[in-house]
C-alpha cells in the first residue's frame, strides 16, 4: 500500500539490496520477530485453537501474513478472521511442521515467502535461554569493541520497550576472574517487565550478526548481561558515570500498562 513504510518495509529492501550481507538477513528476522502479524484464519478461533488459512506456493504451505491490519483488508476485501501474532510467536507455532508463512503478498513491495526452514532456524534461535554470566563485576568501563550492528539493534530494541524502565545503561565490565564483557543496566524497570526485557536483549544480541565484541560466548554472540537496579543503588551510580545511557522514560499519559504475568500467556494459540 502507497504510503506505508514499515520497518519490515526497511530491512526487506536493505536485504534484497544485498543477499551477501548476513547482518541485514539478521536484521529482517529481528524485525520480523518483533512485528505484529495478522494471520488469516480459515474460521474463527475454537477453544483456543486456531487454524490458518494455507496458501500452496512454489511446492509448499504457507500461512499468510501481514504486518498491518490495513494490509490485511486490502488483500481480503471483505472481513475475514484473523489472529494478531508476533513473529516470534508465530515462528514459535510453525517451527517443526513445514509451514512457511508468506507475509504481505499482493500490497507491499515487501512481500516474501519466508520458508519453512528459516522459521525452524528463528524458532531455535530465540527458543535458547539467556545465560547469566558467572562472576562479580570487579570494574566498570566504557563500552568499546561492540559491532555498530549491535548497538543499532539495540537502539532499536529499547525504543520499542519505552516505559518499562527509567533508563538503560550500557557498560564493559571487568569480572573477578579477569574476564571482559559487557552488562546492560535497567534503571527502575517495571517488575513484571524485567522477563520481557531480558528476552528482547537477548534477541537483540543473537540477531545483530555480533560481530566487533571482544568476548563472545560459545554461540559467538558478545557476552552481554542484564542487570535491574534501584535509581538509589550505588552501583547505579557507577554505571552511570561510564555508560551509554539509553533513555526508556515516557510521558505519564502516554505510559503502557501491563497485563498481570498470571493471566498473561506464554505461549501462542494452539493450531487446530
Amino acid at each position: 500500500m502507497k504510503g506505508i513504510s514499515t520497518p519490515l518495509d526497511r530491512a526487506h529492501a536493505a536485504m534484497c539490496a544485498n543477499e551477501d550481507d548476513a547482518e541485514a538477513r539478521l536484521r529482517y528476522f529481528r524485525h520480523f520477530a518483533a512485528s505484529e502479524l495478522f494471520v488469516l484464519l480459515e474460521h474463527e478461533a475454537r477453544g483456543g485453537r486456531i487454524a490458518p488459512l494455507l496458501l500452496e506456493a512454489e511446492g509448499g504451505r504457507y500461512v499468510i501474513a501481514f504486518d498491518r491490519d490495513e494490509r490485511l483488508a486490502a488483500f481480503i476485501s471483505r472481513p475475514s478472521p484473523h489472529v494478531a501474532l508476533s513473529g516470534r510467536g508465530l515462528a514459535a507455532m510453525l517451527a517443526g511442521q513445514g509451514v512457511g508463512v508468506v507475509l504481505n503478498p499482493g500490497v507491499a513491495d515487501s512481500a516474501w515467502l519466508v520458508p519453512p526452514g528459516a522459521l525452524d532456524w528463528l524458532a531455535g534461535i530465540l527458543a535458547e535461554e539467556p545465560v547469566q554470566i558467572a562472576g562479580r563485576v570487579q570494574r566498570i568501563l566504557p563500552p568499546a569493541g561492540l559491532s555498530g550492528a549491535l548497538i543499532q539493534a539495540l537502539g532499536e530494541t529499547l525504543a520499542a520497550a519505552a516505559g518499562l524502565a527509567r533508563s538503560a545503561l550500557l557498560a564493559g565490565v571487568v569480572r573477578d576472574d579477569g574476564r571482559r564483557g559487557h552488562m546492560l543496566v535497567f534503571v527502575e524497570a517495571h517488575p513484571a517487565g524485567e522477563t520481557a526485557l531480558t528476552r528482547a536483549v537477548h534477541e537483540a544480541v543473537v540477531l545483530s550478526g555480533g560481530g566487533g565484541s571482544d568476548r563472545k560466548g560459545e554461540s559467538g554472540a558478545p557476552e552481554l548481561d542484564v542487570l535491574f537496579l534501584a535509581a538509589d543503588d550505588p552501583v547505579c551510580a557507577r554505571f552511570e558515570h561510564w555508560a551509554l545511557r539509553f533513555d526508556l522514560s515516557m510521558p505519564e499519559a502516554r505510559r503502557i500498562s501491563l497485563p498481570d504475568s498470571e493471566t498473561c500467556p506464554s505461549v501462542p494459540p494452539k493450531l487446530r
